[in-house]
């Protein structure tokens, strides 16, 4: 047997404003909406993402739900244009996002930006085409 990602959980400090950010901002569809738990569509071919609240997800895990700074993962979406990178950005950043990386020409030929959740978590939009 292989492993295959089918969901990514993000904790969040506020479940709502979450899901506004990755429904009405981003696009996303809600699949499942509890309480405590929104599952949300990334599109066809990608995992399911899970929005758990903070406290109730690491009590899930067992472990302490303190935790700052960077994580050591982000999140990547490759789209074919620059323009798609650049709206990518625009959404993120109207919808209660932070741009943390300014999208711009790379060195090695692509096109990419940073933006950041209302969570804190990193997410790189790049393009390799025009």
């Amino acid at each position: 047997m292989s492993l295959q990602v089918s969901a990514i959980m993000l904790g969040v400090k506020d479940l709502d404003r979450a899901k506004k950010f990755y429904a009405d901002g981003l696009g996303c569809t809600i699949e499942k909406d509890t309480r405590h738990f929104v599952s949300l569509s990334l599109g066809e071919g990608s995992p399911q993402l899970a929005l758990y609240e903070w406290e109730a997800a690491a009590q899930d895990a067992g472990v302490s739900a303190e935790g700052s700074g960077f994580r050591g993962a982000s999140f990547h979406f490759n789209p074919d244009s620059r323009e798609v990178v650049d709206e990518m950005m625009r959404n993120a950043a109207a919808a209660g996002g932070s741009v943390v990386k300014e999208a711009a020409p790379a060195q090695w030929g692509g096109y990419f930006g940073y933006f950041s959740d209302p969570d804190g978590y990193l997410w790189k939009v790049t393009t390799y085409g025009s």
